[in-house]
């Protein structure tokens, strides 16, 4: 830090304090169904690439394997989504959204466009496409 740097000029702060803010807004939307806005997120990225393994999409969501497992079993308890072997002569287990997975992430979609309608008419479509460009960029660094 600077000298004339304070706490309030701290990055980390600053982002972790808006992570709260947009994961709380995008939260209240999805309540009604159940998820939350991780759970989201990840069923999304499995709905994307069925089949995904564990750890590219840990890597994908920037998250440590032992986070997104944790994160799985409440999905995988309520029957959302599911881990299948690629071949019977694999040991590489790929992730699945089973069939009420699919419905439950179909009405979440409804729900996740109207918190993100809600944070860009609060915050501006053109300025929220930038900080999502940014924040991408962020994590494309390494």
């Amino acid at each position: 830090m600077t000298s004339h740097s304070s706490p309030q000029d701290c990055n980390c702060f600053a982002i972790r304090q808006a992570a709260r803010y947009v994961s709380q807004l995008y939260e209240r939307h999805l309540n009604g169904v159940g998820l939350t806005s991780a759970q989201f997120t990840i069923m999304a990225a499995i709905a994307r690439k069925p089949g995904v393994q564990m750890l590219e999409l840990a890597d994908a969501m920037v998250m440590d394997r032992t986070t997104l497992v944790r994160a799985l079993k409440p999905l995988q308890r309520d029957g959302l989504v599911e881990t299948a072997q690629d071949s019977a002569s694999s040991r590489a287990v790929g992730l699945y959204n089973t069939a009420t997975g699919k419905e439950t992430l179909a009405q979440a979609g409804a729900a996740w466009r109207a918190a993100q309608a809600e944070f860009e008419q609060k915050f501006g479509a053109k300025r929220a496409k930038a900080l999502r460009e940014s924040l991408f960029e962020l994590t494309a660094m390494e």
